[in-house]
C-alpha cells in the first residue's frame, strides 16, 4: 500500500473516532493563517472593519479573505454595489492598513454559483442558468461571462495587493440545468462542463498576474477534472464537521499536486439568529485543524458565514423581480470571540484543542470565572441546540417545543447567575442570544398551537395576548441588540435585523386580530 494512502486511511479512522489518536508533525505549520469575512448581509462600517483586522493581526492571522459581494464599488457595473458599498478610496486604504499589520487581503468574487446579487438585474439576465433561480451563471455563456468577470477581477486587482483572487466556485447545484448545458453534459459529461468554465475564470485571474483560489467541493465531485486546472491554483477543502470524503474521494484531492488550504467554520448551517451550535464548532476546530496540519495543507482559513447564501425572490410579475431576501441570518461576528480565540489557539498548538481546558482558561482570563463557573458556562451554551422545523424539534430523542423552551430558559438562568468581573459587554452577547432563542421558541410554541386541529376561534384572545407580549419583549430585545452591536453594523442594518427577527410574530398577530 502506498504511504499517502495509508496515511489517509489512518486519518479517516481517526476522524470517525473523534481524532483522539492524531499526532502532529511540528514541521507542518500553516504558512497561510487566515480568516474569511462574509459581508453579504452584515456590513461592518470601516472603523469596525479595521479594528477587527487589528485584532486578527494581534492574534497571528496573516490572511483575510474578503467576500465583499455588493459592498465592493464596481465602477463598470454600478448595479452590483449595494447601499452599504465602500468607496474605492476606503478599499485601498483598508488594504494598505492591513498590509501594515502583516495581513494579506484576498478578494473573494463568486463567479459561478452564489451570484444572485448580480444576476437579479436585467442587464445580466442572459447569463442566468435559470430564469427563476438566479443563483448561478450558465457556463456556456463564455463570451459574456468572460467579459463580466474580467471587468470585476480587473477592478479587484487594481485595489488589492494580494497575489491571490478567490473565484468561489462552490455549490454549483444547477450545473447542467438548462437545455444547452444538458446537451454538453450528454456529449462530454458534467465534469467537463464544470472544469471548462472554471479554467476560463482561472485564466482571467492568471492574466492579471494573480493566483486563483477555488473552493474544492465541486472539484472533488469530479476528480477526473482536477488535473485540468492551471498550475498554481489553490484548492480550499472546507469541512464543517463531516467525513473527509463528504464531497468525493479525498485521496484524489491529495494526489492532485495542487496547493491545498483547509477551512473550518465559525458560523455555518444550521446556525441562525435563534440557534448557535457552539459544541459543533468547537469540535470542528478541534478535529479538522490537526487533520489539515497532518495532511500538509499550506493554509487554514476560518470561514464565517452571515447567511447560507440561499435567497428567496419577491416577484413583481412572473418575470420581473422586486427584491431578494437572504433565507438565513446569523448573529453578528461580535458574539463569537470565544470561537475565534479557540481557532487561534488550535492553529498555534502542536496538539488538538483541549476544549474543556480551553474554555476554562478563556473564561478565567476573559470573565474572571473559577473552574465551576466555567464548567457551568460551557454546559449552558451547548444545551439543547436543536432545530425546530415545521413545528417539530429535530433531536435524537422525541422532544417537544415546550421541553426545548424549558431547557433554554434554564440556560438563560445559568448565564444570568454567572457574574463576570470583566468583559461584561462580551458576555452579554451570550445572554442576548439565549433570550432571542427563548423569544423564538415561545413563538414556535404558539404557532404550533394555532396550527393544531383542536384550535378554535374561542382561543384567539388568549393567543393574541401572548403574541402582544412577545412583540413587547421583541422590542426590548431589539434595543439590547442595537446597544451591543452599534459599533459592528450600520444603524439601518440594526433596524432591519430587528425587524426580520420579529416579522413572524407581527404577521400572525395581524392575521388573527384582523388588524386593518
Amino acid at each position: 500500500m502506498k504511504k499517502p494512502l495509508l496515511i489517509l486511511l489512518l486519518i479517516l479512522v481517526c476522524l470517525q473516532a473523534g481524532f483522539s489518536q492524531i499526532h502532529h508533525n511540528p514541521e507542518n505549520e500553516f504558512k497561510v493563517r487566515g480568516f474569511h469575512l462574509d459581508l453579504r448581509i452584515q456590513v461592518m462600517p470601516m472603523p469596525a472593519l479595521k479594528n477587527f483586522a487589528k485584532k486578527l493581526s494581534q492574534s497571528g492571522i496573516n490572511t483575510l479573505i474578503m467576500e465583499w459581494e455588493g459592498t465592493y464599488p464596481f465602477e463598470k457595473h454600478p448595479l452590483i454595489p449595494n447601499r452599504y458599498a465602500y468607496t474605492k478610496a476606503e478599499i485601498v486604504d483598508f488594504v494598505k492598513y492591513c498590509n501594515t499589520l502583516g495581513i494579506d487581503v484576498v478578494p473573494l468574487q463568486q463567479s459561478f454559483g452564489h451570484v444572485e446579487y448580480i444576476l437579479r438585474h436585467e442587464r445580466y439576465k442572459e447569463l442566468r442558468e435559470d430564469q427563476k433561480d438566479y443563483s448561478q451563471v450558465c457556463p456556456l455563456q463564455t463570451k459574456q461571462d468572460s467579459a463580466l468577470f474580467t471587468d470585476l477581477y480587473t477592478e479587484l486587482a487594481s485595489t488589492h495587493t494580494s497575489r491571490y483572487i478567490h473565484i468561489g466556485g462552490d455549490e454549483t447545484y444547477l450545473l447542467g440545468h438548462d437545455e444547452r448545458c444538458k446537451l454538453k453534459v450528454a456529449q462530454e459529461g458534467k465534469s467537463k462542463l464544470y472544469i471548462d468554465y472554471i479554467r476560463m475564470l482561472c485564466g482571467i485571474v492568471i492574466k492579471l498576474g494573480k493566483r486563483p483560489i477555488l473552493w474544492a467541493d465541486i472539484a472533488m465531485k469530479y476528480p477526473e477534472a482536477i488535473k485540468l486546472l492551471p498550475k498554481g491554483t489553490v484548492l480550499v477543502d472546507w469541512n464543517y464537521g463531516w467525513n473527509m470524503n463528504n464531497f468525493g474521494d479525498h485521496q484524489k484531492l491529495m494526489e492532485s499536486g495542487y496547493e491545498i488550504w483547509g477551512a473550518p467554520a465559525l458560523r455555518s448551517h444550521p446556525d441562525n439568529y435563534f440557534l448557535t451550535q457552539w459544541e459543533k464548532h468547537f469540535n470542528n476546530i478541534r478535529n479538522f485543524v490537526p487533520i489539515a496540519k497532518d495532511l500538509g495543507y499550506k493554509g487554514i482559513i476560518m470561514t464565517s458565514w452571515s447567511t447560507s447564501g440561499a435567497y428567496t425572490p419577491l416577484f413583481e410579475t412572473d418575470e420581473n423581480i422586486t427584491d431578494l431576501y437572504a433565507i438565513r441570518h446569523v448573529y453578528p461576528i461580535s458574539g463569537f470571540n470565544i470561537l475565534l480565540a479557540a481557532y487561534i489557539e488550535s492553529i498555534k498548538s502542536p496538539k488538538p484543542l483541549d476544549i474543556d481546558k480551553f474554555i476554562a482558561n478563556y473564561c478565567k482570563k476573559q470573565y474572571g470565572f473559577n473552574q465551576h463557573q466555567s464548567t457551568e458556562f460551557w454546559k449552558a451554551i451547548k444545551t439543547a441546540t436543536f432545530q425546530v422545523m415545521q413545528g417539530e424539534v429535530i433531536a435524537p430523542a422525541p422532544t417537544s417545543i415546550k421541553q426545548l423552551l424549558d431547557s433554554t430558559i434554564q440556560v438563560a438562568e445559568t448565564l444570568n447567575s454567572l457574574k463576570p468581573t470583566q468583559n461584561l459587554q462580551e458576555f452579554e452577547h451570550y445572554r442576548l442570544m439565549t433570550d432571542i432563542r427563548i423569544h423564538y421558541l415561545r413563538y414556535e410554541e404558539i404557532e404550533k398551537m394555532v396550527n393544531a386541529d383542536t384550535f378554535s376561534p374561542g382561543k384567539t384572545p388568549a393567543i393574541l395576548a401572548r403574541l402582544k407580549a412577545l412583540m413587547v419583549t421583541g422590542n426590548e430585545l431589539g434595543q439590547r441588540f442595537i446597544a451591543l452591536n452599534k459599533n459592528y453594523l450600520y444603524p439601518a442594518e440594526l433596524v432591519q435585523e430587528n425587524g426580520l427577527r420579529n416579522e413572524k410574530v407581527r404577521i400572525l398577530y395581524d392575521r388573527l386580530s384582523r388588524k386593518k
